[in-house]
Parts: C-alpha cells; structure tokens; sequence
C-alpha cells in the first residue's frame, strides 16, 4: 500500500478504509488532471487503445510505463481518470499504484521541470493532509445528508432546494447552500483540502464542508493606527459598524468605558478566534503592550463561507459578510488579507456600480457583493501596512441575498455537488423543475445558463475592461421558481484586474493601488492579465466545469453543450459590435476567446516549484474553435 494510505490510515478510525480509497483515487485523479493540462507530462506522448478509453504514457527517463485502465479525454484537454493507474516495468511485471505519492515518484524523473529540493516533499505532504481531511469531510457529509433526508421529508418538500427555500429567511438557505458547496475544491488543485498544522478537531470546528459555527472577537484598533477605505456614501468606519451591528456597537462600546477608554479613539476590528489566539494574541503583542490594539471585546457567531475566511453573521435579518486574515496554510497559501484587497475592494465595488446605475441591460443581468469597507493597521509615521495583511478586514454587503423576488441564490460550486437525496448533482434538480431530462432540456438549460454568466462578463470586460474573477466560488447564480438561470451575481473585488484605457475611455476612473513587492491589478498598456483573468476563472473554471458535469451525468453526446457555448460567446460579442472602442480591438478579443488557446493558472507547477512565481500560466486548447 501507498505510504499516503498508510500513514494516514493510521488516523483513520477502523472500517474507514472505503473512504480513505475514495480519497487517494480522488487525490489521484486530480493529479493527472493537472500534470497533463500543464503539459508536466506531454499529453501527447499518450498511446491510445481503439476502445478510446485504455491509454498507456511511456517513462523513458526508468523504462517504465504507466498504464491507464480508463481514462477519459474531454474538451480543452481535459483528462479525466475513472480506472486504475498501474505501472509496468522493463520486465513485463505489472503492479497498481494506490495512492498520489506513489504517482508522483514514478512520474518524477520525467517531469517537464525540475521542482525545487523540497517541492516534491511539499507537494506530497499537503497531498496527505488534504486525504485525511477529505475522509473526515465525506464522513461528516454521511451523517449530515441524513439529518437532511429526515428533515426534507418531514417538510413533504419536492428536493433539497425546495427545501430550504420553504425553511429559511433567503440569506441562511443561500449560506447552507455555499457550505454544501465547499465539499470538493477548486478543479486544479491538487491539495484541495490541505490545511497542514491544523488538527482534526480544528478543522472540523473551522470549516464550511462542515457546517462550521465560528466566533468572531470584535477587538479594537487605535483610529490613529488604521486606514480605512470606503465607498462613497460611507460617512465613517464607526458610523457605519454601528448601523449594520446596533448591538455589537453597543456592547463594544460598553466594554471600552469600562476598561477607561475612549470610543472615539478606537474602532471596532473583528478578529477571527482561531487566528486571535493562535496568531494575533503573539505576533502583535507589542501592539497589545503598547495599547494600539485592545484584543477584549464582544463576540459574534458566523458561518464560514467556502472561502473559509468570509463570515456571514448568524442572525435572522442579514448582516454583512466579514472577510479576515486567518493565519492558517490552506491549498499551500496562507489566507492573509493584503492591503491590496483592502485598498481595491471598495473602489472597484464604486466603480462597478456607478457602471450598473447607467446601464440598465447590464443591470438585469448582473448584481454584485458590494464591498463597503474596509480597514487595516497603518503604522501612523511610516505608513507600512505590511504587518496589516494578519490584521486586516473588509465588509460585503448582503443585501442581494436578501430577495424578494422569489429568486434563489446558489453558489456555482453548490451546483456541482452532490445533492444530500439522490447523490447527482445539484443542478439536476433544477433542470427537472421544468419536467424533463432529455438531452434537449438539458441543451437549453444550458443554454440559458451559459447566456446568463457570458453575456454580463464579457460586457463589463469588453466595455470596461473590468474583469470578474468568475471561478466557482465567487459567482452565484440567481435561479427563479422554474428553476431556470436569471441573473450573475458576483463577489470579491479586491485581486479584481482591470484595464484602465477601456474605463477612462468611457469617463470613469478608478485609483489604482501599487506597492512594492504586491502583483499591480490595474493595467494600462497590456490586456492580456485581464484577459487571461476572464478565461481561467469564468469560462475554464467555471463554464467548462458545468459542461463536463452535466455531459457526464446525462451520457451527452460529443461537444454539444461547447457547442452552445461558442455560439453564446459568438452572440455576446456580435451584440457588443457597436459600442466597441475600434473593430480591430473587436476582432482581436473575438479570436483570444473563440479561436486561440485559453490561459490557466499552473497551480500543480506553482507548487512543485514552491511559489517562486504566482502568476505561471499554461496553454489549455480552446474547446470553442472546433465547436461548430
């Protein structure tokens, strides 16, 4: 057996071992996804059997080969592994890997890199972190999918869905929905689930797969210490706070006289528990000594999101969403919360939304989360925010969760994962709201579907050069009663990329940020960082993943819905036509999108090499050029 198996079965309870395969064939397949799309190992050098689905890679560097027993090539070279991978030695001997560390030390002589001394080690450690903690999530989803089957029929409710529509003021359901979703991760990571360090008590009581509870202190930070950045009908920091949180502001309040300190000196600083105790409590305690921050303070009961670090308070009548620092390394990056985000948040939500006051189509088809404010410590003579980046916080605006329209907001992960009644995916239980299956139902859901999230995406990208981080976990999607897809709804701004001659052309402007050391997200000479920004989140990691979910689940044939797709994209670019800058701009965007290969993020390359380069990217083909 692998020795990630072994390793970890060691903290697997017994009788686990199911789940803990399920877990190394998951670890594996995502292995193979991405050192195959970021061409680590040349998909090309791929031997197929007539069957199209058996498929042998030669290892020249060990005179070896592996061998695959089913595997699955999809649109934009995607490699899907559903079989065994097995290797076979100069000496015909046969034998099957089990686990990711055996793939990968097989692979490693012939990698199209040389990782860092440590990068393989990295890799494969967060590799087995992220199993254990898969197990743990799967078999907590086993007991909560049965309190949901209980409570879904003693509610004589048609579906999962239906369920918490009938059951919960609209914020929660959309909240449960965001939890349900973070189950699988990113398509591309290979260490989904690897928050290393963390125990497995921490990380159940943290994490959204979970459905975690977790406590935010709302500390206090010296006025005098903080920048702060706000929209602009934001009067002031404590002004507002007081507004959206009337109780924590007058309980934060109370306990400042009462320790002898003045209100107005101060403001009010959520601070996640985890991260005050295990962090802040230590690293800043100069800053406690020397009372810039008062760590005391009342506390609040939140739901993580599926970004772990965004907190959506616990109440009946929504409040806004909290986004903090937590000092914990999770998918290999440590979740700080940079000035950058705090700088740009607030001023891309006022530019996006001056936009969307005037243009009324644009209107009907997209809302965002705005972010209203946010503050960080700001040493008061030097400036230096750096420090600020583990005490730092920016404020989301709820109220496009709280409907009364009728419409349901879904997280587009939620969608892709396992409804807790039939175990297919979530969205087929949109789709048969309209009373059927078939391939052309599913055709035109998809066809809506994808109109709803291309048409309002390319539109501010073409027209404004604003760019949507549009992945899986910052777009939701606004269904009505019929279950059908009506509007985009987007969130998190602050790594927003925009190109600043589309805007300016067009009257608006927008303060970039910039400091030494942070990668700039406003551009002014070349388009192709927001563009590739477009790509990889909204049509790779996004788009492409609903096609391949819903022609798996419904046995689809060929590239139907990429043929959908492409003809989508065709119709929003010929409806932007006109208002387009120039027609060679028009032609150039067309191809990028239409024709020319799509640039993605080279995360399993990012890793090996330990993060020498945050912004490596690779060529996937484009699955729209041959889609006619």
């Amino acid at each position: 057996m692998d020795e990630n198996i072994s390793s970890a079965t060691d903290q697997i309870a017994t009788g686990e071992t199911e789940l803990l395969e399920k877990a190394a064939c998951n670890a594996i397949s995502r292995l193979v996804r991405c050192l195959f799309a970021e061409r680590l190992l040349d998909p090309n050098a791929l031997l197929w059997a007539h069957d199209g689905r058996q498929a042998w890679f030669p290892l020249w560097v060990s005179r070896r080969v592996l061998h695959f027993t089913d595997l699955y090539l999809a649109p934009a070279g995607t490699l899907q592994n559903r079989g065994q991978v097995e290797v076979l030695d100069g000496t015909g001997i046969r034998y099957r890997i089990d686990g990711p560390a055996a793939l990968m030390r097989e692979v490693a002589p012939s990698l199209a890199l040389t990782p860092a001394p440590d990068g393989l080690e990295h890799l494969l450690r967060d590799v087995d972190d992220s199993m254990r903690n898969d197990v743990l999530a799967r078999r907590h989803r086993e007991r909560w999918s049965a309190e949901l089957r209980q409570k879904i029929a003693k509610a004589g409710a048609s579906g999962f869905l239906a369920y918490l529509e009938g059951n919960m003021p609209p914020h929660l359901a959309a909240m449960t929905l965001d939890q349900w979703g973070a189950l699988e991760g990113h398509p591309f990571y290979p260490t989904w689930k690897a928050k290393p360090g963390l125990p497995p008590e921490e990380v159940i009581a943290l994490s959204p797969e979970f459905g975690a509870r977790v406590r935010l202190r709302i500390a206090a930070l010296r006025t005098d210490w903080t920048y702060v950045e706000k929209m602009p009908h934001v009067e002031s920091y404590s002004g507002w706070f007081s507004k959206n949180f009337p109780d924590l502001w007058q309980d934060w309040t109370d306990g400042l006289r009462e320790r002898g300190k003045l209100p107005e000196d101060w403001i009010p600083f959520p601070v996640h528990a985890w991260h005050l105790k295990n962090f802040v409590d230590r690293e800043f305690a100069p800053e406690i000594a020397a009372g810039v921050f008062d760590p005391q303070g009342p506390e609040i009961v939140t739901l993580p999101s599926m970004s772990f670090r965004t907190m959506l308070p616990e109440t009946e009548a929504p409040r806004p969403f909290i986004k903090l620092p937590v000092a914990i390394w999770m998918t290999s990056e440590q979740r700080t919360l940079q000035a950058k985000s705090i700088h740009m948040g607030p001023r891309l939500s006022a530019l996006i939304s001056d936009i969307l006051a005037k243009e009324d189509d644009l209107k009907n088809e997209l809302e965002i989360f705005t972010e209203e404010l946010g503050a960080i410590l700001h040493h008061p003579d030097t400036g230096d925010e750096h420090p600020g980046r583990f005490l730092s916080v920016v404020y989301r605006h709820t109220g496009a969760l709280a409907r009364g329209d009728g419409m349901l907001p879904v997280t587009v992960a939620a969608l892709l994962t396992a409804s807790p009644l039939d175990g297919h995916p979530l969205i087929c239980e949109l789709i048969a709201r309209n009373g059927s299956e078939s391939e052309a139902a599913v055709a035109a859901f998809f066809r809506c579907y994808a109109r709803t999230v291309v048409r309002p995406a390319l539109a501010m990208y073409l027209l404004y050069g604003i760019a949507f981080e549009a992945h899986q976990q910052n777009s939701t999607i606004l269904f009505d009663d019929h279950g059908q897809p009506r509007k985009l709804l987007i969130r998190d701004f602050g790594d927003g990329r925009s190109f600043a001659p589309l805007f300016k052309e067009r009257g608006y402007a927008l303060k970039p940020f910039s400091r030494k050391g942070i990668l700039p997200t406003t551009f002014d000479d070349d388009i192709s960082p927001v563009r590739s920004f477009v790509l990889d989140a909204c049509f790779v990691c996004h788009l492409h993943e609903i096609a391949l979910c819903l022609t798996e689940h419904y046995k689809l044939s060929g590239d139907l819905l990429w043929r959908i797709l492409r003809e989508e994209t065709e119709e929003a670019f010929q409806t932007l036509r006109p208002r387009m800058l120039s027609d060679a701009f028009w032609l150039a965007e067309r191809d990028a999108f239409l024709e020319q290969s799509w640039p993605t993020r080279s995360v399993l390359r990012m890793h090996l090499e330990r993060y020498r380069d945050y912004r490596l990217e690779h060529q996937l083909p484009n699955p729209l050029a041959g889609a006619r």
